[in-house]
């Protein structure tokens, strides 16, 4: 378990810090930025770690029960790409720390029912739920991220105000939206929750025909997210395509500082794509690592994104209202996503061992 914590902490802080660069493009647009982003991260990166350490992937996709539930898993898996393509959207509205914990938030939200709800219709309400004293456990937690969820969109429209009093401010008020930027990142949250679903549908079936072809475990995660960002790449590839040929910036890309751009984005899609790869790995590590490793890596993540956001100065001209709230806000997120993984952990100790090593090379949660 040990293992799997430090894992999550690892993969945490390198999606936390995934964004970071996109701060020193040069001559690039938005939709250069991004549309480069998630090329890469999506199609180049994940094509190349699979071609380059899993062994029998043609084999892997061909079983029959691979195929049984690929289609579920594209579905799930272009939700996903939509949810991510807004994520990306919203932090140029409302920042990095904000953007990052609504977005966040969301799915903590959403992806801690989510295993339950599928648990339920799979196996029924009387063996579906978790005993009735974790599950009021896991309600509250969930209650409490909300609440910093709440506090986190007031702390944004608060220094959307304050920046309107100052003309001076980084991020003027008239150029980008608070409001839609938060809505944004909420929707987007919900709908990057698929990426749960396609780990749950896919981890099995995906799970043994890698370990079939002599793989590692670890690998398991690769073999999922292979289908998860291929699937997810082409509505984000999609989208880009369209906006940097509405907006005519195809010419942005013959700056003499591409390549200087190239290389920042490309660190960009390697830390994203192995934060992904390092949850995977960790979750595979316990039965309900999926679950605990969940909390603490989007946890760090959180924290990560914040204190850069404050590092470049993000809130510089926010009003100590607005930081009080931004801070109550992170606080409650964290209490919660403690007694989230709380709440998994007491579920654990309750589980034999027989149990858990069954279970221990499928990752069933994002």
């Amino acid at each position: 378990m040990i293992e799997g914590i430090i894992w999550a902490l690892i993969s945490g802080l390198m999606l936390g810090l995934y964004a970071l660069p996109a701060k020193f493009t040069k001559d690039f647009q938005e939709e250069n930025t991004w549309g480069l982003f998630f090329m890469q991260t999506m199609f180049l990166v994940p094509i190349l770690a699979s071609l380059l350490l899993v062994e029998g992937l043609a084999e892997i996709y061909s079983t029959p029960e691979v195929k049984a539930v690929l289609p579920v898993m594209i579905i799930s898996a272009a939700l996903w790409g939509t949810g991510v393509m807004m994520w990306g959207k919203a932090i140029h509205h409302i920042g990095l720390s904000l953007g990052f914990s609504i977005f966040i938030g969301t799915v903590i939200l959403v992806g801690s029912v989510l295993p339950i709800g599928i648990s339920v219709v799979q196996n029924g309400f009387a063996n579906g739920l978790p005993p009735t004293a974790i599950l009021i456990l896991i309600l509250f937690g969930i209650a409490i991220v909300l609440m910093g969820v709440i506090f986190n969109g007031k702390a944004g429209l608060l220094r959307e105000a304050d920046e309107a009093k100052d003309k001076d401010a980084p991020d003027a008020v008239g150029k980008k939206s608070m409001a839609v930027g938060i809505v944004i990142a909420v929707v987007g949250g919900l709908l990057a929750t698929g990426f749960n679903v396609a780990f749950t549908i896919g981890g099995g079936p995906i799970g043994a025909a890698v370990a079939a072809a002599g793989n590692p475990a670890w690998m398991v995660s690769l073999g999922v997210m292979l289908v998860v960002f291929l699937s997810g790449g082409v509505v984000m590839g999609s989208y880009f395509a369209w906006q940097i040929t509405t907006k005519k910036a195809w010419g942005s890309f013959k700056t003499p500082s591409f390549v200087m751009n190239a290389v920042l984005i490309f660190i960009m899609a390697f830390f994203h794509y192995a934060a992904s790869v390092g949850y995977g790995y960790g979750a595979s590590l316990f039965e309900l690592g999926p679950v605990v490793v969940y909390a603490i890596f989007n946890t760090t993540c959180l924290l990560v994104a914040v204190i850069s956001g404050l590092v470049t100065k993000e809130w510089v001209k926010a009003s100590p209202q607005a930081r009080k709230s931004l801070y109550i806000g992170l606080s409650s997120m964290i209490l919660g996503v403690v007694i989230l993984a709380a709440s998994q952990y007491i579920a654990a100790t309750n589980t034999s061992e027989t149990d858990y090593v069954d279970k221990a090379v499928q990752t069933t949660d994002i």
